[in-house]
């Protein structure tokens, strides 16, 4: 099993939890020769960069059309203003996602309605998210949290029947399948983060929508661009908003696509190897069969997860949680879901997510491996 990159040193690497230099490091002369032309040809913003990613975007998860915009909030955020809903309308989110995808809902004029999720999996089902639809209710939108994709197939069958339409949120996803088919491209439209943290990450803010629908991705287009229409920027036929993916980030993310799904194997091959090393007693979060995962986070659940996380600081490991507060429970959203949603809150106590990038290696890994069942089989690794 090939694990790139540095190997430490000695029996206590440093781990951290997650290195992006090491995947710039790998594709530098294609980042180099993006800048030199983009810088050379001052076509910042649109134009000839813009529109090749975005084709290769598009083809990427199968869909026929992609418009970049500035990140990842405004892309649903746009989406939803471009299916005209807004106030007076609900739309279903997680409790356990990051603040986004509710933030977006809020942004558009609507109101979000937190929805418990699947206490294995973390995701939503047609489950948790029935108790959560309301006769105000337009829309519902998924997370791929992780880079794990829910049951597309029976979401999106409980969306049709009442009538509502169907957003991904693929952010932590790029690459992710359902069946073999791609995260982003299920329902009206897909939604990606291109933040440099992600799977595929700009260097700096960037977001893209995905979908079939040619006058939505219009409608998305004109909305992120002021509201002008296509080929004349005088003309502004829609209320919009400064929300465009610019060049330099367009081709980066060009040079980076090609590597995309090879870096993704090696994230699971990292998880397929801790899944053989961790001790029964750290529960790791289900991924289901028909789902290939792109392992954004590998997160697990332990008892006493703070005290824990705080000794593996001390070893040299970087960990991460996401997320400590859900969404229904941070204060400008409180009034929107008033009832406990249990799955959501029990699992914000015990998630831990463990280093895994491209270029980890099987030392880092084992050594995480090790502290952390050591770790979780001592008696007083259960105190505060």
């Amino acid at each position: 099993m090939r694990f790139a990159g540095p190997t430490g040193t000695g029996t206590n690497p440093v781990v951290p939890l997650l290195d992006l230099s090491a995947m710039s490091d790998e594709i530098h002369d294609a980042l180099e020769l993006a800048w030199k032309e983009v810088s050379t040809s001052a076509a910042f913003v649109g134009g000839p960069w813009l529109e090749r990613f975005e084709d290769r975007w598009a083809s990427y998860c199968g869909v026929n059309h992609a418009v970049g915009v500035a990140n990842g909030t405004d892309a649903i955020q746009l989406v939803l203003r471009a299916l005209n809903i807004g106030r007076g309308d609900e739309v279903v989110v997680p409790a356990n996602s990051f603040i986004a995808t509710a933030e977006a809902v809020l942004l558009a004029g609507a109101t979000p309605r937190f929805a418990d999720v699947d206490a294995d999996t973390l995701l939503l089902t047609p489950e948790t998210i029935a108790p959560a639809i309301s006769p105000r209710t337009a829309a519902i939108i998924v997370v791929d949290l992780f880079g794990n994709v829910p049951s597309m197939d029976a979401i999106a069958r409980l969306a049709d029947v009442k009538g509502l339409a169907l957003l991904e949120d693929a952010a932590q996803a790029h690459g992710a399948t359902w069946r073999g088919r791609k995260a982003g491209s299920f329902g009206v439209a897909g939604c990606f983060s291109f933040y440099p943290g992600k799977n595929l990450g700009a260097f700096g803010d960037g977001g893209a929508v995905v979908t079939d629908d040619p006058d939505l991705a219009r409608r998305v287009r004109s909305i992120g661009n002021h509201g002008r229409l296509a080929g004349q920027a005088d003309v502004h036929a829609l209320a919009g908003t400064n929300s465009r993916l610019d060049s330099l980030q367009a081709a980066v993310l060009s040079a980076k696509l090609p590597q995309l799904d090879g870096w993704n194997r090696l994230r699971r091959a990292a998880v397929a190897t801790y899944r053989g090393l961790l001790s029964p007693t750290v529960r790791t979060v289900w991924v289901h069969d028909d789902v290939r995962s792109a392992f954004h986070q590998h997160v697990v659940r332990v008892p006493g997860r703070d005290q824990v996380r705080r000794r593996l600081a001390d070893k040299g490991i970087q960990t991460g949680i996401h997320y400590r507060i859900p969404c229904h429970l941070q204060d400008p959203y409180r009034g929107f879901t008033p009832d406990p949603l249990p799955a959501t809150e029990q699992a914000a106590a015990e998630i831990l997510s463990l280093p895994v990038f491209p270029h980890i290696t099987r030392l880092q890994v084992e050594h995480v491996a090790s502290c952390l069942n050591d770790l979780v089989g001592r008696p007083d690794s259960h105190e505060g």
